[in-house]
């Protein structure tokens, strides 16, 4: 319980500061300047009985001012450009690792990556010692999110985490479960932003209501966000060194494991592989080092000594052959910041190039 109400305490200092701050990045400000520029005015919610009948649910819910929540609901905006993103690709759409992997494996982001790494060598070396992580994947991580905060988003995050709650499109798969995570995450921001007498109007990120240089939900502010630079607050929108320790304390929560390798290499013996079996289980890992070779996998080297469980890792390339590794627990816990095999890949191999830089 002190550990649970020191972390909702350090959360609303954060919250404070960047509402002060009142930054963001120009990137993801085009929706509504687009929409703008068309004659398609912006509705607000205020206009919607629905909205306000949730806005009061909320209050009752969580305790709070009923009227400030709903001059708060009522002020954000419904952003259909925000609902048709967070559609996944329309279907036939074939996945491409190689793609995906240039978009963020590239010269610009590799210097930005080497730069970020020698201005906190310190800090990422403690982070390191303190949590286990290596510095390569909490780099490769905020250079995945945000290039080292170049691009923390411009979308306000109540028009985001609104549009989300109240008009997520019906056409995803998981329509209804996606609903109540983003207006969990609405809730989280308003019972903070009320307990820190803060403007949640003010506060800028991704259009999915992500923010900082690590683009954490609201929730996850309050779960692990910690204040590393020792300043008295928390602040992962100017701070570096919180949200190194920040990223490293999300890990560590997740279960990660020291010194464990993320993935292995992987061949396969033609005549007994079995790839149904293989990834069946997606990227949890599962099998035993002897379960999956009897399957047709071929090891090698030190995957040969692994302790744990492993899954097999498929990587699409579009029509050509897919490629393949062997993930490892740390590999799963990476997808655990975003749940996608392609995602932890492109973090890994981003934090492995900027390694590589900075030894040339």
């Amino acid at each position: 319980m002190a550990t649970l109400m020191s972390s909702r305490v350090r959360t609303v200092l954060t919250l404070c500061m960047a509402l002060c701050l009142g930054l963001g990045s120009s990137w993801a400000a085009k929706p509504t300047s687009k929409r703008k520029a068309a004659g398609e005015p912006l509705v607000a919610y205020a206009q919607r009985a629905d909205a306000m009948r949730i806005a009061d649910e909320i209050a009752e819910r969580r305790q709070l001012d009923p009227a400030w929540v709903r001059k708060v609901i009522g002020q954000s905006h419904h952003v259909p450009q925000i609902a048709r993103w967070i559609l996944p690709p329309a279907s036939g759409t074939a996945k491409n690792w190689r793609l995906y992997r240039s978009r963020f494996i590239e010269p610009i982001r590799i210097k930005a990556g080497v730069d970020f790494w020698q201005a906190n060598q310190a800090t990422l070396e403690r982070a390191e010692q303190a949590f286990g992580v290596p510095a390569e994947i909490i780099v490769g991580i905020i250079g995945v999110e945000t290039i080292y905060g170049r691009n923390t988003g411009n979308v306000r995050v109540m028009d985001a985490l609104t549009t989300l709650s109240f008009d997520f499109p019906d056409a995803h798969p998981r329509a209804a479960q996606r609903r109540a995570f983003f207006l969990s995450e609405l809730e989280q921001l308003l019972s903070l932003s009320q307990r820190a007498n803060t403007d949640p109007l003010q506060l800028r990120g991704s259009y999915a209501g992500a923010m900082g240089l690590p683009q954490f939900m609201p929730s996850s502010w309050v779960r692990y966000a910690i204040d590393f630079d020792g300043d008295g607050r928390i602040d992962l929108f100017r701070s570096p060194s919180d949200a190194i320790g920040s990223v490293a304390n999300y890990f560590v929560a997740f279960g990660w494991n020291k010194d464990m390798p993320t993935h292995y290499p992987v061949r396969f013996d033609r005549s007994m592989r079995d790839l149904q079996a293989l990834l069946a289980p997606d990227i949890l890992p599962t099998f035993s080092v002897a379960a999956m070779m009897a399957q047709g996998a071929v090891l090698d080297g030190l995957a040969l000594q692994h302790p744990g469980p492993l899954a097999l890792v498929e990587l699409q390339n579009g029509n050509a052959e897919p490629s393949y590794v062997v993930g490892t627990e740390n590999f799963y816990v990476i997808t655990r910041y975003n749940w996608s095999s392609y995602y932890a890949m492109a973090v890994i191999e981003l934090g492995r190039a900027i390694a590589d830089a900075r030894s040339r």
